[in-house]
């Protein structure tokens, strides 16, 4: 006995050496350089950054902020995110329990009575009776075996660092619904806002219009002018008039949506928003700083990373599986007729198996293959996302540029207009211009306020596209990170 259990523990010691042996290229981030991003972008923007974890404050409007806020709390894509997440952390303790062996327990008690006859009847752990002859009496047994795969070449710490890494991209997949979800509903919050107000003006200019009809009709009875003055204010006020049903259909359907964003149904938040506010309007610039490292706050990104980290492991799974693999297991097991006595005779035994593939019709070396188009297919997903991202934060900041400078221009068209539109109102009572010319005028009224309130939704839009671009919204530093304290545990894997 003890001269065959020299060879065999030489033998398991020998593949404990073994195990320290990890094939499959090594993750190792890509510089900037390598993902084609340049130093500093090319467009201007404010030598610092704000911190953008909470960028909707910067609107000062509480509304915004509650509604962002419930919609982080219980929009159903974000409770989508998060239960994959959690279904990625499960997975990575499972992979992490392959680094431990496996221990299973049992335990066994017949019971035997005499017959008639001399016969005993044995009552089986498994519920069945057997006869034999003798006298009666009790059996115990106890029994404990092991198994632990032994991951000679890696394979076994690999698929571990393949789900760390796909734990951690799920993590950022989150945070990448949240900023979608947030941004979301800060727009259609903008849309709320920039319809009320095209409501507002719709409704004052239907009020001018009435007494504009009114004006006319007077004039057409005192025989000033003919009947077409009257017809022409008929149909400006009818027109307008029109306007109204879609603007307020529109309106609905951005508050519809905002209550289905928040996790309610689509009319709970119209008593929320019933009462107008003004378009909401951040700051005239924002302190964006756009250095090459911004893309470490986009979660988009930074998922893509750690794919291509999980792809990259999965080459060393699969390459592991060209060699041998060592399996070790044992047991120990003790029967006795009384509990006292088990602990008199132990028995055991201990098995280590070795096995190698010799001929599989190329099937693991095309694996293997498989596994590395996947990291390069990785790699150009990480690559598209970066240059995605810089894209974005391009737009944005040129949509906020035009946005500001719109602003600014129909600001100016519409004090003209307002200015001409009174002058008009003034000269058509007292009969120095036509109908015609005052009918136009406040049409032009109306079109410059529509577009003033239209360019300031854009502003604020621009805005909310440039935090998003930016991957504001969400604390980078709490992204989940499966800690590394097992990796004491995994030396010889």
């Amino acid at each position: 006995m003890t001269r065959l259990r020299a060879p065999l523990l030489s033998a398991v010691l020998g593949a404990v050496t073994l195990g320290g042996c990890t094939v499959g290229p090594d993750y190792r981030p890509r510089t900037s350089a390598e993902l084609g991003v340049p130093d500093a972008f090319s467009v201007t923007a404010a030598p610092t950054r704000e911190d953008l974890t909470r960028w909707w404050r910067s609107f000062d409007d509480p509304v915004l902020g509650d509604l962002v806020e419930r919609a982080a709390a219980s929009n159903l894509d974000i409770a989508q995110a998060s239960a994959r997440l959690r279904q990625a952390r499960e997975a990575l303790v499972q992979s992490r329990a392959s680094l431990l062996p496996t221990v299973n327990g049992s335990g066994g008690f017949s019971r035997s009575e005499t017959l008639r006859g001399g016969q005993t009847l044995i009552t089986l752990p498994d519920g069945t009776t057997q006869s034999i002859g003798g006298g009666g009496g009790s059996n115990f047994s106890l029994g404990l075996d092991a198994q632990y795969q032994l991951g000679l070449f890696g394979e076994v710490r690999r698929t571990v660092e393949a789900s760390q890494a796909q734990y951690e991209a799920s993590g950022f997949d989150q945070a990448t619904v949240l900023l979608s979800v947030q941004a979301e509903v800060a727009r259609n919050y903008v849309l709320a806002r920039l319809y009320q107000l095209q409501l507002a003006n719709a409704r004052d200019s239907l009020a001018l219009q009435d007494d504009n009809l009114e004006i006319a009709g007077f004039r057409v009875q005192a025989g000033l002018v003919s009947s077409l003055d009257q017809e022409q204010a008929r149909v400006q006020r009818a027109q307008t008039a029109a306007s109204v049903p879609l603007i307020e259909q529109q309106y609905n359907a951005a508050v519809s949506r905002l209550g289905v964003l928040t996790g309610a149904a689509p009319g709970a938040l119209k008593p929320m928003l019933v009462a107008p506010r003004p378009i909401p309007r951040g700051p005239q610039s924002a302190g964006v700083g756009i250095p090459a490292d911004v893309l470490r706050q986009r979660p988009d990104v930074r998922a893509a990373e750690r794919a291509l980290a999980a792809a990259t492991a999965q080459i060393g799974v699969a390459t592991a599986q060209l060699y041998p693999a060592l399996a070790i297991s044992g047991n120990i097991s003790t029967r006795a007729g009384n509990l006292g006595g088990l602990l008199d005779t132990v028995t055991g035994g201990l098995f280590a198996g070795l096995t190698q593939a010799i001929f599989n019709g190329g099937r693991l070396r095309s694996q293997v293959r498989g596994a590395e188009a996947a990291a390069d297919s990785a790699l150009a997903g990480y690559k598209r996302a970066v240059l995605v991202a810089l894209e974005d934060i391009e737009n944005a900041v040129v949509a906020l540029s035009t946005a500001e400078a719109r602003e600014r221009e129909f600001a100016v068209a519409l004090e003209a207009a307002s200015n001409s539109a009174l002058l008009s109102r003034s000269q058509y009572r007292t009969g120095l211009t036509d109908f015609t010319t005052l009918s136009q005028q406040e049409a032009a009224l109306l079109s410059a306020r529509n577009s003033a309130a239209q360019a300031r939704a854009d502003h604020a839009n621009a805005l909310i596209q440039l935090y998003s671009a930016l991957g504001g919204g969400w604390d980078a530093s709490a992204a989940p990170e499966a800690t590394t304290s097992n990796n004491s545990q995994d030396g010889t894997r």
